[in-house]
């Protein structure tokens, strides 16, 4: 068995924790990890780690999720996944999971169908991540940069406790020691509306409803 590296996830993952006493991984071993209330993830062959969900988290990923597949699958534009679904990144041992992704036929139409329970060979053309209230605005932004770097044209960073939206493209980019910002951040109390752009054609969702958990309530 090969020997597990030593990697501080500030480094390497910030978003996330790298987990103890693992050697290297793939990404297709993620697919055969067991249910223990972790979410893991593979970033350059080394296993890492954040803890579950809470209720606003997951309710805030289910809808939009929810909102984006059955636009897509209307217009056959592709393929949406949840929570679960694993995208591997070209030329790199980096597989991730955005709490929604979403993949352009172009690309879905690549997939055939005997592989359709492996991880996708592709990185989302557009990626939305819900922030829990640990993980902070700079280790979110890493997150961003790892997807675009990846070749992802479209990110979404949702935060339930301020209500608001982080969009990142990829001219967002800079170099890892260099702070990155997001082109735009949209707010539910503004207003402002979600726009797919030119990855995901027409699809446009306001913010607000995004982040209200039940009887009107805001997430907050």
């Amino acid at each position: 068995m090969a020997e597990a590296r030593v990697i501080s996830a500030e480094i390497l993952a910030p978003w996330a924790e790298v987990v103890p006493d693992v050697g290297p991984m793939t990404v297709a071993d993620l697919l055969a990890l067991p249910d223990d209330g972790w979410r893991y993830e593979v970033v350059e062959g080394v296993l890492v780690r954040v803890a579950g969900s809470g209720a606003k988290a997951t309710t805030v990923g289910r809808r939009l999720a929810a909102r984006l597949g059955d636009y897509v699958d209307e217009r056959d534009l592709g393929l949406v996944t949840g929570a679960d679904g694993v995208f591997k990144f070209l030329g790199a041992e980096t597989g991730l999971l955005p709490d929604a992704g979403y993949l352009a036929s172009e690309h879905a139409d690549l997939i055939a169908i005997a592989d359709l329970s492996k991880p996708i060979p592709f990185p989302p053309d557009l990626a939305a991540e819900v922030a829990s209230p640990s993980q902070g605005s700079d280790v979110m932004a890493a997150k961003a940069r790892q997807y675009l770097r990846g070749g992802t044209a479209l990110v979404w960073v949702l935060w339930p406790e301020r209500g608001e939206v982080d969009v990142w493209r990829p001219d967002d980019l800079r170099p890892r020691h260099q702070d990155m910002r997001p082109s735009v951040t949209l707010r539910a109390d503004a207003g402002d509306v979600l726009d797919g752009e030119g990855v995901v054609p027409g699809f446009s969702y306001p913010v607000a409803p995004l982040f209200v958990m039940r009887r009107g309530h805001p997430a907050r």
